[in-house]
């Protein structure tokens, strides 16, 4: 039996090093994929580098993942409402969703100085200490001191201003139908200039 040891070992060394390697190669091929589905569909709106052809598409380079699948799994159910994104997401699957948003988290974009600085700062205040008079809450409470956001909540850093406000807009009037819980009633408490100046502060972080 002793004579057995050392090919058992080799080959439990072999067996685990072979296991240890998947990961990395679905990984791989996972960000294949999602180039090859960025490449032929998603880059006519967001861009090559998830950076936007024009502000009523949203900037996707460096949201959280999750929460870009969130939203992906979102329009294909009719849960968010786009006409544009409906036909678009018809034939993904949930780990092609994820895989997209990996994809897309992991690239940068340039920090731009905000076009209306006034405005940004208003916009500043309100995002870290809301607006107690009419009881708008800190943005910064949910979304992240930095814009960060999380898992389950959009990255609101670098997007662009109109995009945010458009979306600001939607929550106040009820027209967005998915993370609507909160951004309802907080929206609907937001006058349409602290709207833009949040939207006008976030795109400068």
């Amino acid at each position: 039996m002793k004579t057995l040891r050392f090919p058992l070992l080799s080959l439990g060394l072999a067996l685990a090093t072979s296991f240890s390697a998947l990961p990395a190669a679905h990984a791989q091929a996972d960000e294949a994929r999602a180039k090859r589905i960025a490449g032929g569909s998603c880059f006519l709106c967001h861009g090559a580098n998830g950076e936007s052809t024009s502000e009523v598409f949203p900037r996707l380079a460096g949201q959280n993942a999750e929460y870009i699948a969130k939203q992906l799994e979102a329009f294909k159910s009719g849960q968010r409402k786009s006409t544009a994104m409906a036909g678009m997401v018809t034939q993904l699957t949930p780990d092609e969703m994820l895989a997209l948003g990996r994809y897309y988290e992991k690239m940068e974009l340039p920090r731009e100085e905000a076009k209306d600085p006034m405005l940004a700062g208003m916009g500043r205040y309100i995002y870290h200490n809301g607006n107690k008079f009419s009881g708008v809450p800190s943005c910064a409470s949910c979304h992240g001191m930095a814009g960060e956001g999380s898992a389950n909540l959009p990255r609101l850093a670098t997007q662009f201003s109109g995009y945010t406000l458009n979306q600001l807009k939607s929550f106040n009037k009820r027209e967005r139908t998915n993370d609507n819980m909160v951004m309802h009633v907080v929206a609907e408490k937001m006058t349409e200039l602290e709207m833009a100046a949040v939207a006008e502060y976030l795109s400068s972080k």
